[in-house]
């Protein structure tokens, strides 16, 4: 009986391996029935052709899968910094020769000698003087039979109490001279200078606002003045912002609709005070004797009026930063030097004659707008502007504009706050004007 072997048992072979499966499966697509035999040696050089290119094949396949990734790590790479770019302020395109001249202040040194008057306590003018005389209902020197007498006496021995309003007001008056220079990294302070004073009293009498824990408010409207107003119903839509911000106490009642009726601070100039404190209490309070007044300073006489008006106030009375103020004048100048050469033809020494020099001032609008620029995240302004047809202000008869203002250049201002990729003259490149929205 034939031997046979264990491996035959299991079916293997030693010398010659049948092939795992027919190499034509499908019978019925081969012309001629062949018998292969695939030796050890015949099957393996098959193998070496196929593998180099299933190797080649794999290659082209990872060479594939690095380069699509590259590429699109690349191209959200691209999208970030393109993001990025966006976020950024732009390079400055802002002229040279207009900012050394905006830096210009004409009447500098007319400025330091009044301060310097009023620091030695001679008030000159007979509209001071009366500044003085105003005092008397608030430091109650002309009560009684004696007023006649007490009113015949120098306006410095007319009380024991003025005495004590006067070292006030020479110690007001000369911490904010000292301080008034140019620092354009003060509107990352005015959220310390400003909103914090006035969260603080709001909080003591319980109106709690939405964003007490975070560095700025979400959003403020600034109501201006102009007729214009009085073309829409901005109301609802002015009410809804968390903080908004009204000018030189103009009112609000009879124009609910077309103004809103909420109030969050009120901005005023020092001339409205001025005129706030001949009244009984000092009272200058439209909207509320809650609510708190920030207030810039045009004359430095007016320091007397805020000294008695702010011991009366039961809401915060608070006076811009020199420095804020300084800032503001040389911004509207620079689009008031750029304005009037691009119109005029005429050289820049020209331009003080055109804008009384000295006078030239910014609006209380503009002020009220860049200081919600440091202390709000999103701004919008309602009010700015002008038609032939509509009013001064929408609240008076009065038409005609102040000239001590360059209004088309503050409205060139606003429509580059708008624009958002504008360069602002005199701002630090690391502060961010947040958006702003202008209503028509």
């Amino acid at each position: 009986m034939p031997r046979v072997n264990e491996s035959e048992k299991d079916g293997s072979e030693t010398e010659t391996l049948k092939p795992i499966m027919d190499p034509f499966p499908f019978p019925h697509l081969a012309t001629t029935k062949r018998n292969f035999n695939f030796s050890l040696k015949s099957h393996f050089p098959m193998k070496r052709t196929v593998r180099p290119l299933f190797a080649l094949l794999l290659l082209l396949v990872f060479a594939a899968t690095l380069t699509s990734r590259a590429v699109l790590r690349r191209g959200i790479l691209s999208i970030e910094l393109e993001s990025r770019v966006r976020i950024r302020r732009p390079p400055p395109q802002l002229n040279s020769t207009l900012l050394h001249h905006a830096a210009v202040e004409i009447g500098e040194e007319k400025f330091k000698q009044e301060i310097q008057s009023l620091l030695d306590g001679n008030f000159g003018s007979q509209a001071r003087h009366r500044t003085f005389v105003s005092w008397r209902r608030f430091i109650h020197h002309d009560r009684g039979g004696a007023e006649g007498a007490v009113a015949n006496l120098p306006a410095t021995l007319r009380s024991p109490l003025f005495y004590r309003y006067w070292l006030d007001f020479r110690k007001v008056l000369h911490d904010w001279f000292r301080k008034r220079r140019f620092q354009p990294g003060i509107m990352s302070e005015l959220t310390r200078s400003i909103k914090l004073p006035i969260d603080s009293h709001n909080n003591n009498n319980k109106l709690q606002t939405n964003n007490k824990n975070k560095n700025k408010y979400s959003s403020c409207a600034v109501v201006g003045n102009s007729g214009i107003l009085l073309n829409r119903n901005y109301g609802s839509e002015i009410d809804s912002h968390e903080v908004v911000i009204r000018l030189n106490n103009a009112r609000v009642d009879q124009f609910e609709t077309k103004v809103g009726k909420k109030t969050s601070i009120s901005f005023m100039n020092s001339n409205i005070l001025h005129l706030c404190a001949r009244r009984g209490g000092c009272f200058c309070h439209p909207y509320g004797d809650n609510v708190p007044i920030v207030m810039y300073i045009c004359q430095a006489v007016h320091f007397l009026d805020y000294t008695v008006c702010n011991a009366s106030h039961k809401a915060p009375l608070l006076v811009t930063d020199p420095r804020f103020d300084v800032l503001c004048a040389r911004i509207v100048k620079y689009y008031s030097l750029k304005r009037f050469v691009e119109e005029s033809g005429k050289g820049l020494e020209k331009w003080g004659e055109a804008h009384d020099g000295s006078l030239f001032h910014y609006s209380s609008g503009m002020q009220a707008v860049i200081l919600a620029l440091g202390i709000c995240d999103r701004v919008s302004i309602f009010g700015f502007g002008k038609l032939a047809s509509a009013k001064h202000h929408y609240h008076t008869n009065q038409k005609a504009e102040l000239h001590l203002h360059d209004y088309e250049a503050e409205y060139a201002f606003y429509r580059d706050l708008v624009d958002g990729n504008r360069a602002i003259p005199f701002l630090e490149d690391r502060f961010k004007v947040p958006p702003v929205v202008m209503y028509q």
